[in-house]
């Protein structure tokens, strides 16, 4: 017996971070998470897998027309003539939308109740669904504990959108503990609402499959679903598969061993390379960040715009079509700093110790905010050019001498 699990596909949600940038592939954006479910369904009928569950937020909240509902119709009339059942939880999201309650849905598709734990069959396979939706968003009691016991002599998978313990990151839904659904005795738990991967393995298999399409920067890295075998033994096997269409990526450059912009731009490249050794067809979203301790973080410093340039025109040799740049960040750290040459160390020393005083010194902070605020008045450009500004502007100072002090300070020792 085989099935897919899946959760969390927020159909027609808007993936964001880069509609802002001119070369943004906004069709790619607009359509990503319903042609990363059409893969899904493709892939179910390809695979002839014997069912699919889908473990909530099917949906993104409500919509202003059915437009989003009748394409789910649609693609479950194509699992209908493939004769593949479909098993919907409907989780948070799916509890604030009005098609969860108005459309008729095809009848291979089954839908679990929101009013109490309801248990579906497939007796040739001799399968049993247990699993309760979500009547309204906010549903912060422990659904798991109304769930009832395993039917005998059938494969037992309980359906459930949860937080679980241990995601604090995450809305505190439907709470419930690993070992609590462990006690149920059900052979595999089809979990949602967690859009990490992750799986548990003892008396029963616990899984999240994570979300089908990442849809920020804050969803990185290989998104899909879970393949689940299972033969004899009644052992879940979970293997991932990866549908995504277009991909997050945070990329990290070490700029440890760069002594020049020269050296910053062959690192980008050697690290965008290695990035594109995986699934090199996939389009990826990329953040940018600049860490390690650097020689030239003086030199750097506060010059993101430049940066972006340069990334932009890595990408641009190796192919923009695959890449797109959402951000760059400068997170270097200063190194080891080079004899000063004329401030003399006995000055730079005399600076340090004056700006870590300044910290604490009231009067003095009073007097940078209001010369913050009227430079800023004169010259607002600079919100643009040097993005810590924007906290000075605000009078919140701290990331001013955390960002900029130790810059300033590795400049003025490279300065002859």
């Amino acid at each position: 017996m085989r099935f897919i699990h899946a959760a969390d596909i927020h159909l027609d949600s808007p993936l964001r971070g880069l509609s802002a940038y001119q070369d943004a592939p906004a069709e790619q954006l607009r359509g990503a998470t319903r042609e990363a479910f059409s893969q899904l369904i493709s892939t179910a009928i390809e695979e002839r897998v014997d069912f699919i569950v889908i473990a909530g937020d099917l949906y993104d909240g409500d919509w202003p027309d059915f437009n989003t509902g009748l394409f789910f119709c649609a693609e479950m009339g194509r699992l209908q003539r493939a004769g593949i059942p479909a098993f919907v939880l409907f989780g948070n999201h799916d509890a604030e939308s009005h098609m969860t309650r108005a459309l008729r849905l095809p009848d291979n598709v089954r839908r679990f109740s929101a009013a109490e734990c309801q248990v579906h069959t497939i007796e040739p396979l001799k399968v049993a669904l247990h699993g309760r939706s979500f009547r309204e968003r906010d549903t912060t009691e422990n659904l798991a504990a109304g769930y009832g016991p395993p039917l005998r002599d059938h494969f037992n998978i309980g359906v459930l959108h949860t937080a679980l313990e241990g995601h604090s990151e995450h809305a505190s839904y439907a709470p419930c503990t690993l070992a609590e659904l462990q006690a149920k005795d059900y052979d595999y738990w089809a979990l949602g609402h967690v859009h990490e991967h992750k799986v548990w393995t003892g008396r029963s298999t616990i899984c999240f499959p994570g979300n089908l399409q990442g849809r920020s920067i804050r969803e990185t890295g290989r998104r899909g679903a879970v393949m689940v075998t299972v033969g004899e033994d009644r052992v879940p096997r979970v293997e991932r598969l990866y549908i995504d269409l277009l991909r997050w990526e945070h990329l990290a450059v070490d700029l440890s061993a760069c002594t020049t912009l020269d050296d910053v731009g062959r690192a980008t490249q050697r690290a965008l390379a290695q990035l594109l050794q995986t699934d090199a067809q996939v389009p990826r979203a990329l953040r940018v960040s600049f860490v390690g301790e650097s020689p030239i973080h003086g030199e750097l410093f506060q010059r993101e715009l430049d940066l972006r340039a340069h990334v932009l025109a890595e990408i641009s040799a190796i192919g923009p079509e695959r890449l797109w740049l959402e951000k760059v960040k400068l997170a270097t750290r200063p190194g080891q700093a080079p004899a000063a040459g004329g401030l003399g160390a006995d000055a730079l020393a005399e600076l340090a110790a004056l700006l870590a005083e300044a910290r604490h010194d009231e009067s003095l902070q009073r007097e940078l905010r209001d010369d913050f605020s009227q430079m800023l008045g004169k010259a607002p450009e600079l919100l643009a050019e040097v993005p810590v500004l924007r906290s000075a502007r605000e009078g919140e100072l701290a990331a001013v001498f955390e960002q900029v002090v130790p810059g300033l300070l590795a400049r003025l020792a490279m300065k002859e």
